[in-house]
């Protein structure tokens, strides 16, 4: 007899606690999110049942839901469940089990609340701008800020953050091997950041050629720009046992603004 999706779901669950070590708060997140999926099934229990049309509807179906407030789902939460439901069935595909193909799933379109400016942008064309951007000589630098201007398109169009919260993340914020974090948002609330592939992908990359100790997951790799604050400041941009670390300064929000505008 074949096993139902509940079934699957339990076992998939089990898998995240105990060969991922997903946290508590991710297992409790991924069952909310996967269990309304099922209960949005209905009696359809069948990994079979979950074709591309299936999910163009519950996609219509979360874009119509009214939370407990009263309220529509923001669009990075309807990611969240489009995000652990592609999680869910790569885990049945490594099974062996008939299903829908995660790569199927695209996340929804999303620009980030605070860069209010690219609204009705083509996002594919902004992603892949950092990348095709020409320069007179492909220097280590140039190469360098091609891949940080990827990784922060991939993640902030990805998982909703506010352009302050991207800002100030440092490297030790962000494990790669699993695919969430978590961070403080206002009044101190913390809340779990899903990533998506593409977003790990471009920060493992980027942060593969830093050479620098800045502590900051994005850095200007400006020279000239933070030698000039440095010395304003009354400091030395390459002094003592911290040069490494002083060498760059970390993204601002504003910075992190113009970036997008940039390639928008």
């Amino acid at each position: 007899m074949s096993k139902t999706l509940n079934t699957y779901l339990t076992e998939y669950l089990e898998h995240l606690e105990i060969e991922k070590n997903r946290s508590p708060k991710t297992l409790e997140n991924y069952a909310f999110y996967l269990g309304r999926f099922l209960e949005y099934l209905g009696e359809t229990k069948s990994p079979t049942a979950i074709t591309h049309e299936e999910v163009r509807k519950y996609r219509l179906w979360l874009n119509r839901l009214i939370d407990v407030h009263g309220e529509p789902l923001k669009k990075n939460t309807q990611n969240y469940h489009l995000i652990a439901l592609r999680s869910f069935l790569k885990y049945l595909a490594k099974r062996d089990v008939k299903t829908l193909v995660a790569d199927k799933i695209e996340l929804m379109k999303m620009p980030d609340r605070d860069v209010s400016f690219l609204e009705g942008s083509d996002l594919n064309r902004i992603l892949e701008a950092p990348l095709k951007e020409q320069h007179e000589s492909e220097s280590p630098n140039t190469v360098l800020q091609k891949y940080r201007d990827k990784a922060v398109l991939e993640l902030l169009f990805s998982t909703g953050l506010r352009v302050s919260e991207l800002a100030t993340l440092q490297k030790e914020d962000i494990n790669l091997t699993r695919d969430e974090f978590s961070i403080e948002g206002k009044g101190g609330k913390r809340r779990v950041v899903f990533l998506s592939e593409q977003a790990k992908y471009w920060i493992k990359k980027y942060l593969s050629i830093r050479k620098d100790m800045n502590p900051f997951l994005f850095v200007s790799h400006d020279k000239r720009k933070s030698a000039h604050k440095k010395s304003a400041q009354g400091g030395s941009a390459l002094s003592g046992k911290t040069k490494g670390q002083s060498q760059y300064d970390h993204l601002t929000a504003r910075s992190v603004q113009r970036l997008v505008k940039k390639y928008a």
